[in-house]
């Protein structure tokens, strides 16, 4: 009896240390999993935000695009990714916010084969607006 108990011990101490090892195995593997992915997706953002990304490649396509007067910056920037002119609107927003920019009102022809930078060029420069806002003079008889 007493060799039959030492070695349902032994036992169990063997299957404890088998699932222990088993399960930081498993954490350690999830660890390294989730900062490969971490880092992927960091690289990926800061590219977007400080590499020549476009939404499309060459020749891309053509896009009308509107700004109202009073839209945040994370409005257009929501519309851009909305017509896929850009690939992320956070990567955006954080550049317009980076380099200080003042967006413009107005309509824009872009390409969605633009870059981040060639369509801040664009939308914000007023003189660059397909349509601009012109004075309504009202004859008053």
């Amino acid at each position: 009896m007493a060799t039959r108990s030492t070695s349902v011990k032994v036992t169990l101490k063997i299957t404890s240390f088998i699932i222990r090892l088993l399960m930081n195995i498993m954490f350690y593997i999830l660890v390294v999993f989730l900062i490969i992915n971490f880092s992927k997706e960091a690289y990926q953002f800061t590219y977007q935000l400080y590499g020549p990304v476009a939404a499309d490649a060459e020749p891309g396509r053509d896009i009308i695009f509107q700004i109202k007067k009073g839209e945040s910056t994370m409005d257009v920037a929501s519309k851009l990714e909305l017509n896929q002119a850009i690939v992320n609107k956070y990567s955006f927003y954080l550049k317009t916010k980076l380099q200080d920019v003042t967006i413009m009102p107005g309509t824009y022809e872009i390409n969605s084969s633009m870059t981040y930078d060639e369509i801040l060029d664009i939308i914000t420069d007023y003189s660059a607006s397909i349509v601009q806002e012109e004075e309504i003079e009202v004859d008053e008889e």
